[in-house]
């Protein structure tokens, strides 16, 4: 699914508590996208969103770079259903440590599906079924996310090569078949809950996430 455009639309000043970024926001269209649910209509166009975190010097050397899909449950209420907001942290904090990085955040709720759809989600895992499974029973895939503008959002950045710390395999390759160069992957693994732990053993055995098997504290 090719982008008709991807274009910076914003370009601003932004101190937070992990160290001073700057923050860019980008937008690309794609038209006819590939439909994620069949028992919806398919838009003509859809219009994508991603926030860039961008700190210190990114050119010299391949920066560490996190691609982040936007978890309103996780990143903002601290959910503990998942481990988005950990990863989050962790991402930050490795840029920050290294001075230098970006931080990729894409309107991808959900693995893709949307907000208020997640919360489906939810009330059926509450029911048994796990995330993969909740999904297909609402009629999407199970994982919606493409993965494409992230590495144009890259090519207009000047960033050929990345360290990219993620546990999905799909991201790498979404880099590398656009023309990103991953010279390392860094783990995105944090310290398990009790209360995720099913969510990772269903990304490591359903989706193939690179997620070893942790036993959360006692």
């Amino acid at each position: 699914m090719p982008f008709e455009s991807v274009k910076k639309v914003a370009d601003a000043d932004f101190p937070t508590r992990w160290g001073h970024f700057r923050i860019l926001g980008f937008e690309g269209v794609i038209s006819n996208p590939e439909p994620c649910n069949d028992k919806l209509p398919a838009p003509v166009k859809r219009l994508e969103g991603a926030v860039a975190l961008i700190m210190g010097d990114i050119h010299s050397a391949p920066p560490i770079v996190r691609i982040h899909s936007q978890c309103l449950t996780g990143d903002v209420f601290h959910s503990l259903r998942c481990d988005c907001r950990l990863q989050l942290e962790l991402a930050l904090k490795k840029i920050t440590e290294a001075g230098a990085g970006i931080l990729l955040y894409e309107q991808q709720e959900g693995r893709g599906i949307g907000l208020m759809a997640k919360l489906k989600t939810y009330e059926l895992q509450d029911q048994g079924l796990d995330t993969v499974e909740a999904n297909v029973e609402l009629g999407y895939k199970p994982d919606c996310r493409e993965f494409e503008l992230p590495p144009e959002v890259l090519k207009q950045l000047g960033v050929p090569a990345v360290r990219l710390i993620t546990n999905n395999p799909e991201k790498v390759q979404a880099l590398e078949e656009a023309g990103i160069r991953v010279v390392e992957r860094i783990s995105a693994a944090v310290e398990p809950e009790e209360t995720f732990q099913r969510y990772l053993q269903v990304k490591r055995e359903k989706m193939g996430h690179l997620v070893e098997e942790l036993t959360p504290p006692a």
